[in-house]
């Protein structure tokens, strides 16, 4: 992959992210059953009555969409955000009965990192929630296998999507002082999780990650899924990450050597190549769950993006690796959205232009989308949230704009350390993210705009946008207070 000398102006990215927020809320964020204070993600757009009445809901999708909104919030801070991760977090216990745990392990992480984000910046009942999720996944610990998390409750596979973002957790909650939710031995948790994935489920060909083991009672393994999955490379890439930069001081190198090899593996192995020469775009993998795995990855490619450096010089290639694929991927999925009601609309596949679905009911182009099997594979069929395009699946447009938070991210740490350096110096420091849209979009470069799309980019999709104040055109009208919250 060529290396980028320059990237999009500070606000780009964030603007980018911002539209993709405002079509979440117009489209999928809805009140559960009417009730004050809530929110929670309709699973297919256009819905239909099962969708729009949350009988079908989808915890895991939803645990997600609580991290992005969570993204947003970091991006770019309002009471308007705060307030819906709170009702968000509300919908969420709400609608799985008052209760924050269900039968899958990877699902009940995925809430606990996304709780625990949401912690730092608004008051939600992360610590219950913590310590049910936390003594759940430890439960869930046997020496089947020589160790490793189950997949589900009673099941008999173990996978790396349970147990990646369980490290991830364990190790997290590992700094926490709050009682009952973090424990001084899930650090330890968090490598052992780690070394029972490198131990198993390497492929040692590829460098990347199989899918998971299906165990008989007796412990033995009796068959390997080795499926490849962006999922499973997102996910084991961010928890050694989170090891390496806890372990560093302590002169621990073999996790930030582990992230690298995935990184490459990653570039090699996982992407397809489009737009510029040399650029690489996270491969799609559908829609239904499969909609979100290339989010998860990138999500991971950026905080490798941005701790890698942090350990030495050596880890500056493939930090910028990392970053260009995120770069790479949003750029991609940006220019092959298309324009819906409420803003733009992205495909599975970030490289294809995305196709605009019919009302729910009405035949339209078919395509295979992936959803995890009973045995947490992905299958190829026609799958739940639509009857249709993937592109109807909240899963795809939360993965989507997923990349972009990541991307906005990246750009965010690039300005703060040129801004750093400039100042160390004695050069001025750069401007602020908050100039116009207009500005910054004439300070891009060719390599991160095409032509279709510069004429629009003082109107991104319809709507005028200010880099560092998009947040008036995207959900004030939808979360100013509790009674503007859409409830249809």
């Amino acid at each position: 992959m060529t290396e980028r000398k320059t990237q999009p102006s500070p606000a780009l990215w964030a603007a980018r992210a911002g539209v993709a927020e405002r079509a979440i809320y117009a489209r999928h964020l809805r009140r559960l059953w009417a009730m004050p204070g809530t929110m929670l993600g309709v699973v297919g757009w256009p819905a239909s009555a099962n969708q729009r009445s949350f009988g079908h809901w989808d915890y895991w999708w939803q645990a997600h969409l609580l991290d992005c909104l969570v993204d947003a919030l970091h991006r770019a801070p309002t009471d308007a955000r705060r307030a819906s991760v709170q009702r968000m977090v509300r919908g969420i216990h709400r609608r799985n009965l008052g209760r924050w745990l269900n039968s899958y392990y990877d699902d009940i992480a995925w809430l606990g990192l996304a709780l625990l984000r949401a912690d730092q910046y608004v008051t939600v009942p992360s610590s219950a929630a913590l310590a049910d999720i936390g003594a759940r996944l430890r439960s869930g610990w046997t020496d089947h296998s020589g160790g490793g998390i189950w997949w589900r409750v009673g099941d008999d596979f173990k996978n790396v999507p349970a147990n990646g973002p369980a490290a991830i957790l364990f190790a997290r909650l590992s700094d926490m002082d709050s009682p009952g939710a973090g424990e001084r031995t899930d650090r330890q948790r968090a490598r052992s999780t780690v070394d029972w994935i490198e131990d198993n489920l390497l492929d040692p060909e590829s460098g990347l990650v199989w899918d998971g083991l299906h165990i008989e009672p007796d412990g033995s393994i009796r068959d390997i899924d080795k499926a490849i999955y962006s999922y499973c490379q997102g996910v084991f890439l961010g928890a050694c990450v989170e090891l390496a930069r806890r372990d560093a001081p302590y002169g621990e190198s073999v996790w930030a050597t582990r992230a690298v090899r995935t990184i490459d593996a990653v570039a090699r192995r996982v992407t397809v190549p489009a737009g510029k020469v040399g650029d690489l775009v996270i491969r799609g993998q559908g829609g239904g769950d499969g909609g979100l795995f290339g989010g998860i990855l990138a999500r991971y490619l950026a905080l490798a993006a941005t701790v890698l450096p942090g350990l030495g010089p050596q880890f500056a290639r493939p930090a910028r690796l990392a970053g260009d694929l995120v770069f790479a991927s949003a750029e991609a999925a940006w220019r092959n959205r298309t324009i819906a009601p409420g803003g733009p609309l992205f495909g599975p596949d970030w490289t294809k232009p995305a196709v605009l679905p019919r009302p729910h009911g009405q035949r339209g182009q078919q395509e295979q989308r992936g959803r995890r099997d009973q045995r947490g594979s992905l299958q190829a069929r026609h799958g739940s949230a639509g009857e249709a395009l993937p592109e109807r699946d909240l899963s795809v447009q939360a993965g989507a704009w997923m990349l972009l938070e990541a991307a906005a991210r990246l750009e965010h740490e690039q300005a703060e350390a040129g801004s750093t350096r400039g100042r160390a110096a004695g050069n001025p420091p750069v401007k602020d993210i908050s100039n116009s849209f207009a500005q910054n979009a004439n300070n891009t470069t060719a390599k991160h705009q095409t032509a279709k799309h510069q004429a629009a980019d003082h109107q991104v999709d319809g709507h005028q946008i200010d880099g560092g104040r998009v947040a008036r055109h995207q959900i004030a009208h939808h979360q100013a207070d509790d009674d503007t919250l859409p409830n249809r």
